[in-house]
C-alpha cells in the first residue's frame, strides 16, 4: 500500500461489513493539510503564558485501522518516527513468542562452605546465581532470606557473590546502567547484601517490608536477617561447583511484561540477556508485519535512543500483538496498561481517558521522550467502540518542551475517533497488578549435608 497524501483519503474503507465514510471522521480530517485543526487551539505553554507570544499549535501525525487490517485513517501513516517506549510492545510480542507466557527465571542461592544450622552460620560464601530475571526487588530478597533462616542460616561468614545476570531493583535502562559487567554485579550485590540485612535497611526497604508482611500475613516484627560478613564480590554460572540452598522461581513473564509497560520501565532491556539484542529485534518485527528490513530501526529494546517506525508499522504490530495474544490465550488488557484501570504512566498521561464514559476503553502503551529527536510523545494501542475494536498509533513529533500540550491533543483526537465510531464500550480490567513477589515461589530441598539440622526442623 503507498504512502498516503496528507490532503486527500480514500472516500470509503470496508471492513467487518460496515463503511467507514468521510462523514463519521469528518472532525478528524477538516484540514488535513495543515498540522490539525484542533492543534490550533491548545493551551499555551507556560513560557507562552509568561512572555505573552502565541505557542506554535503541535502536530499530530496517525494511522488507524480495524483488527483485520482495514485502514479507517491515515495522515502521514508512512512518515518514519521515534515510537519511543512503544518499543515496549515489540519487546512484550517477542518475549511472548520466544519465551513463552508461562516463563519463569530461576535464581539459584548456593553454598561455598560448610552450614551450621545450631550456630546459624555458612562459613563459606553465599553464591547466587543469576538466569536473567529481570524483575527482582528486595521483596524478592525477604522470600529468600526466610527460607535460608528457616534452613538455619542467619549470618555468612564469608562473601556474597553474585554473577553477572543478576539483578535487584531498577536501573533505568540502558542510559543509566553501569556498562562494566563486573561492576554492575558488584553494585547488584551490593544491594542484595543490604536487603538481605535489616541492619543496612533504609526507610524504603523498610516499608516494603511491612507491606510485605501484610500481603504474606507475616508478623512485621519478625524481620528476615542474614548478615553478610565478609563483603561482596562476582560468581560464576557454573552451579555445579557449589551446594544449592534455594532456588527462587520467579513470576511468569507475562505478569514481568505486564508491569513493565504498565510502568514503562526501561530496564525492560533485561530481557536481551535471554532474547538477543535490539538489531536482532528489529529483524524479528520486520518479518512479523511484513515490513523491509529497514523499515524498522532499533537502538534499543525499550524506546531509549534513536528507533525509527512508522505509525502504519506500529500499528500492525498491535495487531501482531493481539493475533499472538489470542493464539496463547491471553487478553491484550493482560499486559498493556488500561485507562481506568491500571497504574503507571497510561492514567498519569491521559488521566481523562480514564474518566467518564471513556473509561475502560482504551488499552495502550505510551512513549515518551523529552529531547531524543527534538522530543516526542506517542500513544498506541487498541480503543473498544460501538464499531468494534481499533488499533491507532497517534504521534506527535518535535514535541520537546511541549509534552503536556501534545498529551492533551491526543486526547481529544483519540475522544473524537471514539465519537466517529459509535461511542466507547468499555473494557474488562485485568485485574491488580501483582507486587514484585507475587507468584514467585521458593523452592529448596532438605539439605541433609547441613550440620545440626534435623529433618523437618
Amino acid at each position: 500500500m503507498g504512502a498516503p497524501s496528507s490532503r486527500r483519503m480514500k472516500d470509503t474503507t470496508v471492513s467487518h461489513g460496515f463503511v467507514w465514510r468521510h462523514a463519521l471522521l469528518l472532525p478528524l480530517i477538516l484540514v488535513p493539510a495543515l498540522p490539525w485543526a484542533m492543534a490550533a487551539t491548545s493551551a499555551p505553554s507556560r513560557t507562552a503564558k509568561r512572555s505573552g507570544a502565541r505557542a506554535a499549535p503541535v502536530s499530530l501525525v496517525w494511522h488507524v485501522e480495524t483488527l483485520d487490517g482495514g485502514e479507517v485513517s491515515s495522515i502521514q501513516g508512512d512518515q518514519p518516527i521515534n515510537p519511543a517506549s512503544v518499543v515496549k510492545v515489540a519487546t512484550t510480542l517477542w518475549a511472548l513468542e520466544k519465551l513463552g507466557p508461562l516463563h519463569r527465571f530461576d535464581t539459584v542461592f548456593a553454598a561455598a562452605g560448610a552450614v551450621d544450622a545450631e550456630k546459624k552460620t555458612l562459613a563459606g560464601d553465599l553464591v547466587v546465581l543469576g538466569a536473567g530475571d529481570p524483575d527482582f526487588h528486595v521483596e524478592n530478597a525477604f522470600l529468600v532470606a526466610l527460607r535460608l533462616n528457616q534452613l538455619g542460616i542467619r549470618q555468612v561468614r564469608g562473601a556474597l557473590r553474585v554473577s553477572e545476570t543478576f539483578w535487584i531493583g531498577w536501573e533505568g535502562g540502558s542510559a543509566r546502567t553501569i556498562k562494566d559487567p563486573q561492576v554492575r554485579a558488584q553494585q547488584m550485590a551490593q544491594r542484595l547484601r543490604a536487603a538481605l540485612d535489616p541492619k543496612r535497611w533504609t526507610a524504603a526497604t523498610r516499608r516494603a517490608w511491612r507491606d510485605f508482611a501484610a500481603r504474606h500475613d507475616v508478623p512485621a516484627a519478625s524481620l528476615p536477617a542474614v548478615a553478610v560478613m565478609g563483603g561482596i564480590g562476582t560468581a560464576s554460572r557454573r552451579a555445579d561447583e557449589h551446594r544449592v540452598l534455594v532456588t527462587h522461581r520467579s513470576k511468569s513473564v507475562a505478569d514481568a511484561l505486564r508491569r513493565f509497560d504498565c510502568f514503562s520501565n526501561n530496564d525492560i532491556e533485561r530481557l536481551e540477556a535471554s532474547l538477543g539484542s535490539a538489531s536482532d529485534l528489529a529483524r524479528r518485527i520486520s518479518e512479523v508485519i511484513e515490513a523491509p528490513p529497514e523499515a524498522v530501526f532499533l537502538e534499543t529494546t525499550s524506546g531509549l535512543g534513536t528507533n525509527r517506525m512508522t505509525p502504519r508499522s506500529v500499528v500492525r504490530l498491535l495487531r501482531a500483538l493481539r493475533a499472538t495474544c489470542d493464539r496463547l490465550g491471553l487478553s491484550v488488557e493482560s499486559l498493556l496498561p488500561v485507562a481506568g484501570c491500571d497504574p503507571g504512566t497510561l492514567n498519569h498521561s491521559f488521566a481523562r481517558l480514564g474518566t467518564g464514559p471513556n473509561a475502560m476503553s482504551v488499552s495502550a502503551k505510551t512513549g515518551t521522550l523529552t529531547s531524543t529527536d527534538g522530543g516526542t510523545a506517542v500513544l498506541a494501542g487498541f480503543v473498544s467502540t460501538g464499531r468494534g475494536d481499533l488499533a491507532f498509533c497517534v504521534a506527535t513529533p518535535r514535541a520537546g518542551g511541549r509534552l503536556h500540550q501534545a498529551r492533551s491533543a491526543q486526547a481529544r483526537w483519540l475522544e473524537q475517533l471514539i465519537v466517529a465510531a459509535d461511542g466507547p464500550r468499555p473494557r474488562r480490567c485485568a485485574g491488580p497488578l501483582v507486587s514484585p513477589e507475587e507468584g514467585a515461589q521458593i523452592l529448596s530441598a532438605e539439605p541433609s549435608w547441613i550440620q545440626g539440622r534435623t529433618a523437618g526442623r
